[in-house]
């Protein structure tokens, strides 16, 4: 069988790592200087909400930084599965006898891959601390813990889509 190995985009990596430094500055402008000066809304609910912005954005940068010197391969499609190494709540091998539904979902401009299991809470249990926050959230909002993007690959989704649809339905009819 046909391996598929899909690189992380470094390029993509250093524009998040990037986007996410603006918005760490901008939490902490917020924070500092506009609560103070604005009169709209409450300082405290400003500070909270440039805290937050410091906060999320701080570890998007901190994760995208230590993606870009990561040297394991973003996605890997083979006979034995789907191994990610995509995003921060990645867990590897998806096995193709696992899975049970593929669907393509789209939030804001992003579009990802959300892939059904026979058993999600094998998954759940694989996963730790702010990687099993972020799966049970995902599985509370779409019913699976599993999700896959293109947003840090070196491929355009419409393609990893039709790569990954075709390679589960020839594993589901050579099951």
């Amino acid at each position: 069988m046909d391996k598929v190995e899909i690189p992380l985009s470094k390029k993509k990596l250093i524009l998040g790592i990037v986007g996410s430094f603006l918005f760490v500055v901008l939490g902490l402008c917020l924070f500092t200087i506009i609560a103070e000066q604005q009169t709209r809304f409450s300082p405290v609910f400003v500070k909270g909400v440039g805290i937050t912005g410091i906060l999320f954005f701080g570890a998007t940068g901190i994760y995208g930084t230590r993606k870009v010197f990561d040297r394991k391969v973003g996605l890997i499609i083979d006979e034995y599965g789907i191994i990610d190494n995509t995003n921060a709540s990645s867990v590897g091998l998806i096995k193709w006898s696992d899975i049970i539904e593929i669907k393509t979902e789209k939030v804001a401009s992003t579009k990802f891959l959300l892939i059904y299991t026979i058993n999600p809470e094998q998954y759940l249990d694989k996963a730790k601390g702010f990687k099993k926050k972020l799966m049970e959230g995902n599985n509370k909002m779409y019913s699976t813990p599993l999700s896959i993007t293109s947003s840090t690959l070196k491929y355009k989704f419409e393609d990893l889509e039709r790569i990954i649809n075709e390679r589960f339905n020839k594993e589901k009819l050579n099951a």
